[in-house]
């Protein structure tokens, strides 16, 4: 019954690291799922992306098609990561060591490390904006004040970071009812709607901005549903997560669009408060300021968890052992958000173009490595991953597995000649008139090579589905 009651079966401050999650101690709703990841989308920095698709030359009606696509193909991904969680109790980096090895899993996780500190880097410059305006202090000032909140939410863990997500559902709800009701009394939507010029530069930007928003999800997706009841429906946890995040995000996105047709060039460089400033001033400017570093609360803490998901299961895999002690955990926490906030101080004058840059460019990295992982699951091993031999250098998946790690190089590789950010522009990005198709490739190539591989394998096969650990 441990399941049924997640008051009784879960305590406040979690125990457990990246090691397995026993049955006795699953538990847990799937609209919980729903509303962390509807909770997680409905912030700032959503906002943000979805204006970058105006702010960078699209107009809204394209735009606003453009990142629903992108939702629905980067959401899809993400949600197949998420229906791994239920089904193997771990997080979702440690089941990469079975398409890189147990030490080769190392390469993909150091990176999504990175990512993680440019997210929480990223979001905690707008959450200081807020903070800044709600109690009169700096940017500088909000920044610190918002590090020591995540810091907290982290510790505490898996529990109270989905709490975290109901509240953030609830006033992220009431907040963006309130902002698009003024976006509609102060713009004419209509009119915004009816400039319709086609681009496919613009429209791809679009459908990559908000592809490559859900897609940095999926190395941690699998963390927040690994306590859910193994027998939980693998349709339903995909439908849960990816509902929530597709719907969160593509609201947030919509306002972001909106609000940036709107500010006729004012919106790039004061985000923050021009979004404020749609709710006028007073009591509501306030409760708009603290409901924008509320919902950075949720994400935040998600990328700064996952982070140390991801030392953690790097350092286990070369000590062969999962165990983390509390001290051990504090301390990388402490310094994980300490770096985030470090970068969040030097960069936060140079904001939207950075991020820009970052989130675009991380799609070379993280979609070969999806495509690798998404192949594995469901059509090689079928889901039928040794848990136990997880942490075992010697043990069947080996310390280094090259047909995954060449795969996913040249996955990163094979995009090169495509992709086009600030950071690197390739020599065909001018040829295909300035779109960048990479992230397309960097699906299709690598799935269909490490298939081939990887089929050709000699493991034997498992007996129990998931062979747990003693």
């Amino acid at each position: 019954m441990a399941q049924d009651s997640e008051a009784v079966s879960a305590p406040l401050i979690e125990r457990r690291s990246i090691d397995y999650i026993p049955e006795s101690e699953r538990h847990g709703k799937l609209y919980s799922q729903f509303t962390l990841w509807m909770g997680a989308n409905l912030q700032i920095t959503a906002i943000v992306t979805g204006a970058l698709a105006v702010v960078l030359g699209g107009d809204v009606f394209w735009s606003l098609i453009g990142l629903f696509a992108g939702q629905v193909l980067g959401g899809g991904v993400m949600a197949l990561h998420a229906a791994q969680g239920p089904k193997l109790g771990l997080p979702q980096m440690i089941s990469s060591r079975v398409q890189f090895g147990v030490y080769g899993a190392a390469i993909p996780i150091v990176l999504v490390c990175l990512m993680y500190l440019g997210f929480t880097a990223t979001g905690t410059v707008l959450s200081g904006q807020a903070l800044g305006q709600l109690f009169g202090v700096s940017d500088t000032t909000g920044i610190l004040i918002f590090a020591a909140v995540i810091i907290a939410a982290t510790l505490f863990g898996y529990r109270v970071i989905h709490i975290i997500g109901r509240v953030a559902t609830i006033l992220g709800i009431i907040a963006f009812v309130y902002l698009f009701s003024r976006v509609m009394a102060v713009g004419d939507v209509g009119q915004l709607l009816q400039i319709r010029h086609f681009s496919w530069s613009s429209f791809l930007l679009a459908v990559s901005l908000a592809a490559s928003w859900q897609i940095a999800y999926g190395p941690y997706v699998a963390d927040y549903s690994r306590y859910l009841p193994s027998a939980t429906s693998s349709t339903k946890t995909f439908l849960a997560v990816g509902l929530g995040s597709v719907v969160g995000a593509q609201i947030a996105m919509v306002l972001g669009v909106l609000a940036a047709a709107m500010a006729a060039g004012q919106f790039a460089g004061r985000e923050v408060a021009y979004i404020v400033g749609l709710g006028r001033t007073g009591t509501m400017a306030a409760l708009l300021y603290f409901s924008i570093a509320f919902g950075k609360i949720t994400i935040s803490t998600l990328n700064s968890y996952g982070s140390f998901m991801c030392i953690a299961t790097i350092a286990s895999g070369f000590r062969g052992q999962v165990q983390i002690t509390h001290r051990q955990r504090a301390v990388a926490v402490v310094l994980i958000v300490a770096a985030a906030t470090a970068v969040a101080l030097i960069g936060q004058h140079s904001f939207l173009n950075a991020f820009k840059s970052f989130i675009l460019f991380l799609l070379a990295f993280f979609v070969p490595w999806s495509a690798v992982n998404l192949v594995d699951y469901y059509f090689v091993n079928r889901g039928q991953y040794d848990v136990a031999a997880l942490s075992d250098p010697n043990g069947r998946y080996g310390r280094w597995n090259m047909p995954g790690i060449l795969v996913y190089a040249f996955g990163v590789l094979v995009q090169m000649p495509f992709i086009s950010t600030k950071l690197y522009t390739g020599p065909m990005v001018e040829r295909l008139g300035g779109v960048d198709i990479s992230w397309i490739i960097g699906l299709i190539v690598p799935s269909i090579l490490y298939y081939l591989f990887a089929r050709r394998g000699t493991r034997p096969a498992l007996h129990d589905p998931v062979r747990k650990p003693a």
